[in-house]
């Protein structure tokens, strides 16, 4: 354990020194075009565009791999000196490779051939390149896909390669790969180009890597957040990404804290996705103290014991969790306070993320507009958030620049979470309009047309830091963000202030208290609409050949246009036998007209329903049309300002009540929804043209547009 110990803090300064060496003559991104120069092979072979990163990934992840098994079995030389090292025996040299963790290739250790030399004789390639591929030790193999049938197939370098075997280019597109020669840089800078690479199948391929890709610049932004709130320390700092992909954000994140800090740090990173996950694990491996996992977070926490520092994800936007959803909902980590649609995944990686802070922990999150106000009060969307806001983990949402990202133009927004918040940002949350701290791109990458620039990021970080008002950013007491939905009942009136609630007579219910109850019942002998008698069509002879039996007439026939009826909009009559009853629309109220006399019984509904009665012993088969009249209710809701304490909460609800609702009414439930909405807050309204210059604008339109008639009648 501690010989262990030992070597990984000698390969973290080793790691950390590396970072700074500077930048070599020969920049590691002339080879960007090199690598998407063996593009124009597979266009030439008829293979899509949006194919291509499937064919590409594998083989970058060959001589990415490769190149750093040189450098190491190099540095391992220099380490041990050329003489002692010949004389190392085999299995030792295997061991002592073996303990570095970062791979093993019988043709590059024992051999020392690479796939240059492979290439170089193109009868014996296709033997020596399988060779070469079954050289690799266990787990290469399986992330690479050499060997791969069924199941998990990660990179499937074999399925490629015999595709490209079926196009006949194998040797010519290997042999392209080969002269992309990395090993002359150190893991940082392969790391910069591996972004790049990623970028561009961002760009071509939302499929594979687009959902997950975040740009370089937003990273950035992250990493000075973090940086912003961390201080140096002889602790680890564990750095979490539950859907990290290619680990282009998990790894560059990283990277510029170990830039800023001498603290130790080590990656933690999970993805569903076969190939971003062989790509991450890859890259994991020539960096000390990462851990990569493959699987789905929100079914398989492959980190379930573990607690983090610092949390960070892009979590796909409005991906369906159907396909796993009954994992979901019997989920028994007690993860999910509550489930969102499941049309859109990201409010419960959220809540996973923080559920894996420790007590002092932080986290950036990167999500689209829609966490932050869908769904209504009471919703679980609605619910989430307020459980954040009363956990006081929320301490700024960011909204970032449209067009930022390379397959989408949306605004993106930043949630910044601290469990460890200072004293006077306590209940307190944030919100920093920096939709326009961006420099325009000279040249568009894919829908990215905006960065966030190195001055920018660090003005957004100095705002986020000094927790102030200013003229793009505010902050608020976290209850700003709450609101009421008070749902009431409301009692429609007539012309007059009545209801017909007063005509229903008072009943004693199973409780023992005096209730009104909920309707009286006519019954009628007749109901017309238009002087058309509409019930005569129940009791006529039915089609039998067409109907079969009186109740399928009924379904068929009497329910639907009985449920057509409506006695506001046709004039609707209930005759009984001594009375007859209608809706007088004017007056929004029930008329009863009996022996030559109009009452007016108030505002009230009409209700008329038809039912099919089976034969019993004392009356035939039927279809019973049946009428009430009740008083005229309406459920509505309405939307207050809320206030934290009890007591003055309800006296705001009804101050609105008295000044906006004119109509009787009794309060129903209440549920207090949050919702943080970027629009409302920082709107500006859009700045109105001055009227004298539109009318000269028009006056000089006009006069144009008489000189040209005068040319046409010339």
């Amino acid at each position: 354990m501690g010989a262990n110990y030992a070597f990984s803090l000698c390969t973290r300064t080793e790691y950390l020194l590396n970072l700074k060496i500077e930048i070599k003559p020969m920049n590691i991104l002339q080879y960007e075009s090199k690598i998407w120069a063996t593009a124009d092979l597979l266009r030439g072979c008829g293979i899509k565009e949006s194919e291509w990163p499937s064919y590409m990934m594998p083989f970058f992840a060959l001589v990415m791999i490769e190149s750093r098994l040189v450098r190491m079995f190099d540095d391992l030389k220099s380490e041990i000196g050329t003489d002692a090292f010949d004389k190392i025996k085999k299995d030792d040299l295997y061991d002592l490779i073996k303990d570095k963790g970062q791979g093993y290739n019988i043709f590059i250790f024992e051999k020392t051939q690479s796939l240059t030399d492979i290439c170089k004789n193109d009868k014996s390639f296709e033997i020596d390149f399988d060779a070469y591929l079954k050289g690799f030790d266990g787990e290469t193999k399986d992330l690479l896909g050499v060997d791969a049938s069924e199941g998990e197939k990660f990179l499937d370098i074999k399925g490629v390669i015999t595709k490209l075997k079926a196009k006949k280019v194998l040797f010519s597109y290997t042999k392209l790969w080969a002269e992309i020669d990395l090993k002359p840089f150190n893991n940082s800078e392969i790391t910069t180009l591996e972004e790049h690479i990623k970028r561009k199948w961002a760009d071509i391929s939302a499929e594979t890597a687009g959902e997950q890709y975040t740009p370089d610049d937003v990273i950035a932004l992250i990493a000075e957040i973090i940086a912003s709130k961390i201080e140096e320390s002889d602790t680890l700092l564990k750095i979490y990404d539950c859907t990290c992909g290619g680990g282009n954000m998990l790894f560059g994140v990283e990277d510029r804290i170990n830039q800023k800090f001498k603290r130790l740090t080590q990656t933690y990173g999970q993805d569903w996705n076969d190939a971003l996950y062989a790509l991450a694990k890859i890259e994991s491996r020539f960096r000390p103290d990462s851990k990569i996992e493959h699987g789905n977070t929100l079914v398989d926490d492959k980190f379930d014991n573990e607690e983090f520092d610092v949390v960070i994800a892009n979590p796909p936007y409005g991906v369906s969790w159907a396909g796993y959803s009954k994992d979901i909902q019997n989920d028994k980590t007690g993860r999910f306070k509550f489930l969102p649609s499941i049309s859109d995944g990201q409010l419960l990686f959220m809540q996973h993320l923080i559920t894996k802070l420790d007590s002092v922990g932080m986290g950036v999150v990167v999500h689209n507009g829609s966490t932050l106000f869908s769904g209504d009060a009471g919703s679980a969307e609605s619910n989430i958030r307020k459980w954040m806001l009363d956990s006081d983990i929320v301490e700024a949402v960011i909204q970032l620049p449209t067009d930022e990202f390379f397959n989408t133009g949306i605004y993106t927004y930043l949630w910044v979470l601290n469990k460890n918040k200072q004293a006077h940002h306590k209940n307190k949350v944030m919100l920093i309009n920096a939709s326009e701290k961006f420099k325009p791109l000279q040249k568009s990458k894919g829908s990215k047309k905006n960065e966030v620039d190195e001055a920018n990021r660090l003005e957004i970080v100095a705002t986020l830091s000094a927790y102030q008002d200013n003229d793009y950013a505010r902050v608020f007491d976290k209850e700003f963000f709450y609101f009421n939905k008070q749902a009431i009942m409301l009692t429609n009136v007539d012309e007059q202030g009545k209801t017909f609630e007063a005509h229903l007579p008072m009943k004693v219910d199973k409780f023992g208290e005096m209730k009104r109850v909920s309707s009286i019942e006519l019954t009628p002998i007749k109901i017309t609409q238009n002087e058309i008698d509409v019930t005569e069509f129940s009791i006529t002879e039915y089609d039998v050949a067409k109907y079969k039996t009186l109740e399928i007439y009924c379904f068929e026939v009497v329910k639907p246009r009985i449920a057509q009826l409506d006695y506001k909009e046709q004039p609707l009559v209930i005759g009984t036998v001594d009375a007859k009853y209608y809706f007088d629309a004017n007056q929004e109220t029930l008329i009863k007209e009996a022996n030559g006399k109009k009452e007016t019984l108030g505002c009230g509904k009409i209700i008329v329903t038809a039912n099919y009665k089976k034969a019993t012993k004392k009356s035939t088969e039927r279809i019973e049309i049946c009428v009430e009249l009740t008083a005229d209710y309406q459920k509505d809701y309405e939307i207050v300002a809320f206030h934290k304490d009890a007591a003055a909460n309800q006296a705001i609800i009804e101050a609105f009540m008295a000044r906006y609702i004119s109509k009787p009414f009794e309060y129903l439930d209440n549920v207090v929804g949050v919702e943080l909405n970027f629009n409302k807050i920082f709107y500006q309204p859009e700045k109105l043209r001055d009227v004298g210059a539109i009318l000269r604008e028009l006056a000089d339109i006009d006069g144009k547009l008489k000189l040209l008639e005068q040319e046409i009648l010339l």
